[in-house]
């Protein structure tokens, strides 16, 4: 048990992890994704995520926090105390993180809530209104986001049946793939569906960005700037990296050339799979774990996405929902007490870690899945999903925001 002591060593780490982490939103995602779309759509696309780390940043503020690292309430949600941060004196230290200031704390969680949301929209590009996606925000935040990270994190029942989710790959990663799915089910394709990037150098920044933000979402998430952090900052670069080498070699063999759209897409899916594990295995499973994303999200992509004829647009479930799946799943095989005494996976003596996050990953998924359905009709039935077709072959760019990112 760390003492409740103030360190201010810690407390420099986190608040640079937090902002390490809100880069990664803004403007990581956002040029990411928006050097992927057509450039008809390209600052609709980065609207999207301004508008999902804005409206989380209040929402975490008044009672996300709360309801989802408030005392636990049987296992389901946080007490809804502390109410626009009411009643926490700002030297007050973090139950969960007892050497740093709780309001940092609260800063580095909305972060993550905050990049979760934001993953999702690289789905819906080029076809979803923006008032639909104004009223998607706070709804997904509310209803699935903080349920799910009181269950794992916050001291809720997947936590207490032994789930190990070091930075987020059920809670963010798992989460944003299966919602991003939901939703493309309920808007259909796009009329044009081939991939035409506005400009693949923003997206080669926006993923050097993430890669360089993602220490903070991991090696912060040890809460403490000590030998954890350390050991998870080296193990996300080192799956990055084998991750990156992988997706290379698999372009390499589908279509015989390399492409540089493959190799960031290779380093996200290693960022994604070594976040749950980051803070639990040794430098030999993160070359593993890393190795074989790539493998799984390549198929996920090229064969079941054309199989099945969903139009995840930038997929964000071919990488961000199957790689934290594999993350999560491969934390329970890999994961070493001698690294992280709160974690002991099948290769050192403990398969039923196996199940328990098989388990995790099966509640987050439909939970996901069922209730991002339920939202998404609700507004379809309301004020509507989907842009007329006038506005989608000719660009929401102009149509909804009367702006051109051409001569970006």
């Amino acid at each position: 048990m760390v003492e409740a002591i103030l360190n201010s060593g810690d407390t420099a780490w986190m608040l640079t992890s937090t902002a390490l982490v809100m880069l990664m939103t803004l403007p990581g995602v956002a040029l990411f994704y928006g050097g992927l779309t057509k450039k008809e759509n390209v600052l609709n696309t980065i609207f999207l995520s301004f508008m999902a780390f804005s409206i989380t940043s209040i929402i975490w503020v008044i009672y996300g926090y709360p309801l989802a690292f408030g005392t636990d309430v049987m296992g389901i949600i946080g007490s809804p105390a502390n109410i626009l941060m009411n009643g926490i004196d700002v030297n007050a230290l973090a139950p969960l993180a007892p050497t740093i200031p709780l309001l940092v704390y609260v800063a580095f969680q909305m972060t993550f809530a905050a990049i979760t949301v934001a993953l999702v929209s690289g789905a819906i590009v080029e076809r979803m209104k923006f008032s639909a996606w104004l009223a998607f925000v706070p709804l997904w935040i509310t209803i699935v986001y903080l349920p799910i990270s009181h269950w794992v994190w916050g001291g809720g029942w997947l936590s207490q049946l032994g789930v190990l989710d070091f930075a987020g790959g059920t809670v963010v990663h798992l989460n944003a793939g299966i919602a991003a799915l939901a939703l493309v089910l309920l808007l259909g394709k796009r009329k044009d569906i081939r991939l035409l990037p506005h400009n693949l150098g923003y997206s080669v920044i926006g993923a050097a960005l993430l890669w360089f933000g993602w220490f903070g979402f991991n090696a912060g998430s040890a809460l403490s700037a000590g030998g954890l952090a350390g050991s998870a900052f080296l193990a996300t670069n080192t799956a990055t990296a084998a991750a990156l080498i992988s997706w290379v070699m698999m372009d390499v063999i589908k279509t015989g050339k390399p492409t540089l759209l493959g190799a960031i897409s290779g380093a996200i899916a290693g960022l994604v799979a070594i976040t749950p594990a980051a803070g639990f295995v040794t430098m030999g499973g993160a070359l593993v774990i890393g190795f074989l994303v790539s493998i799984f999200c390549y198929i996920a992509i090229s064969t079941v996405k054309s199989k099945f004829g969903y139009d995840d647009a930038l997929d964000v479930f071919g990488i961000h929902g199957v790689g934290g799946a594999w993350g999560a799943l491969a934390t329970g095989i890999f994961a070493a007490p001698f690294v992280n005494s709160l974690g002991t996976g099948a290769l050192y003596g403990n398969p039923g870690q196996i199940v328990t996050q098989l388990i995790g990953i099966a509640v987050v998924g439909v939970y996901t899945l069922i209730m991002t359905l339920i939202i998404g009709v609700v507004i379809d039935k309301t004020i509507g999903l989907r842009v007329d077709l006038k506005e989608e072959v000719e660009g929401l760019d102009t149509h909804l925001h009367e702006e051109s990112g051409y001569r970006i």
